[in-house]
């Protein structure tokens, strides 16, 4: 994938994909099924282009066929593509930075586009360290993230997700875990790393509380 440095690197004028519920941030890999004509001609178009596509969500307002989209959205580069013999399209979206929508573009094209503007979040793009939490943060989170499992019946390689970096597991259980759309948008807007860790660490103690037997383990 070609390494942005500065959001001036990314298009302008993207093409979004208003999908509830699905989650891209920077960092993350998001595999995506496309059958619906207008986007099999999003991805033709951008296939051709800088494969660049605005994953966000929607928000109350609008009509069915045009609801209003949010405020907040992340851009990501098709970095897989393959077509199945009843001709959808198997690609793999990988989280490049987010962008604030601005204007949307009435264009000529069954799909929508809006006007990025990446500048609030230029962090995105540095692969500078960031301490997200210190080692008691972490065991609580841990605890959390065990009794969230529990309560809904879901399990998780707890051996790689002690040797995992912290970053990729926050990156992956908030893309990864059933939260509702609006608490997506929440771990999507959250402003920094450890904002995210705090944001993920509160939602799952929301959902796990009361529920029977914590065995602490730590992430480190």
């Amino acid at each position: 994938m070609p390494a942005y440095r500065r959001t001036a690197d990314l298009p302008q004028m993207i093409p979004v994909f208003p999908l509830d519920g699905a989650l891209l941030l920077p960092g993350g890999d998001l595999p995506l099924q496309i059958f619906e004509p207008r986007y099999l001609n999003m991805i033709d178009d951008v296939m051709a282009g800088d494969r660049i596509v605005g994953m966000i969500q929607t928000r109350a307002g609008g009509d069915r066929e045009r609801p209003k989209l949010s405020d907040v959205g992340c851009a990501g580069r098709v970095t897989s593509y393959a077509e199945t013999p009843d001709g959808r399209y198997l690609i793999t979206l990988s989280g490049v930075c987010r962008f604030d929508a601005g204007d949307e573009l009435f264009i000529h094209a069954p799909y929508r586009q809006v006007r990025a503007r990446y500048e609030r979040f230029e962090a995105d793009l540095s692969e500078a360290d960031e301490a997200l939490a210190p080692e008691a943060a972490r065991n609580r989170f841990a605890s959390a993230l065990k009794r969230y499992l529990n309560r809904r019946e879901l399990d998780i390689d707890w051996e790689t997700a002690q040797s995992a970096p912290l970053e990729s597991l926050v990156t992956s259980l908030s893309m990864g875990l059933p939260f509702e759309p609006a608490e997506k948008q929440a771990l999507l807007e959250a402003p920094t790393l450890s904002g995210r860790f705090e944001t993920l660490a509160t939602l799952l103690e929301i959902d796990g509380v009361d529920d029977g037997d914590d065995e602490g383990r730590s992430l480190q």
